[in-house]
Parts: structure tokens; sequence; C-alpha cells
């Protein structure tokens, strides 16, 4: 009997140091069940071509057969400003100050070392793991920002904050 319960318990220890790559967004053993990115915009039906030879060269970033709009179909279904994108409005002011002080060609090899050295030092204890318990938000908590606490700088240095409810006028 006691061997019994021994193994029953060591078994399922075993089992949660295994290898592989650490989840802190424990969903649930389906991860299936998640979250979707891709379903936020329907996409448009595909539809086989009479001729494959007369398709087009595949332009990344430029209108294609099954979505010939798809920054117009995104800011619509996102409450935006279409007649921005129309106006001719780019991105060429906005990425000429966010690349000021250098580009890292590698930045996305080295942040994926980093995330997975971060997820490894920060995958919960054993129980949590064993039990698919959810420990990303204890995991970024130090990383995460105040937002009650930012809107009050913001604030107190004059920033509009627009999209921030208006603070509350006492009478």
């Amino acid at each position: 009997m006691v061997r019994r319960l021994l193994l029953y318990c060591v078994i399922p220890t075993l089992a949660a140091c295994a290898g592989g790559e650490p989840s802190l967004m424990n969903i649930g053993r389906d991860r299936a069940g998640g979250p979707d990115e891709f379903g936020i915009i329907p996409a448009k039906p595909l539809e086989m071509p009479e001729d494959l030879a007369a398709l087009p060269e595949p332009t990344p970033g430029r209108a294609n057969l099954t979505d010939p709009t798809p920054e117009s179909d995104v800011a619509a279904a996102l409450g935006g400003d279409i007649g921005a994108l129309a106006r001719g409005s780019s991105d060429v002011a906005f990425l000429a100050h966010a690349t000021r002080h250098g580009v890292d060609g590698n930045i996305r090899a080295d942040l994926a070392v980093a995330d997975l050295e971060f997820r490894r030092d920060n995958q919960g204890l054993l129980l949590e793991r064993l039990f698919d318990v959810n420990v990303y938000f204890r995991a970024y908590e130090e990383m995460s920002l105040d937002q009650y606490a930012e809107l009050a700088r913001l604030r107190r240095l004059g920033i509009r904050t627009s999209a921030a409810p208006p603070e509350l006028v006492e009478e």
C-alpha cells in the first residue's frame, strides 16, 4: 500500500520536472484553447485562380489578391481613422524617431535568448508547474506599469491624456 502511494506521488513529480520550453501562461493542458491572434479580423475567402501562372509575384507589405487593403481593414475594425491612411500619412517620422539611436539587426535573436532565460528562471515552483498554475503575472509584476501612477505623472507634467478618462471634478 505504501509503495503504491509512493509510486502515485513520484510519477507526477518526475513528470513535472520534464524538460522543454518553460511556459508562464498556463492556460490549461490543452493549449488549443488559448487566444488566437488571427481571429481578430476574419480573413477574406481564398479563391483558386484559373491560371496559376498568371498570379503576381508576392510583395510583402503590399496589397494582394485576398486582402487588397489590409491596413484600411484593420483601421476600420479597430475604430481608427481610415481617412488618415488615404491622406498619405506615413510612418517615416515615427521610424526615424524610433531608430535615432541606431538599430540592432540581431535584436530578435537576442530577445529570444533573453526571454527563454527569463522564463526558465521564473517558471514557477514544482507544484505550480504540476497543476498548471498561471505564474505569468507574478513573473512580470516588477516590469509592469502602474497605469494610474503614470496617468497622474503625465497630468502633473501637463501632458494631455485624451485616451484616459477625465479627472474627477469635486463639487
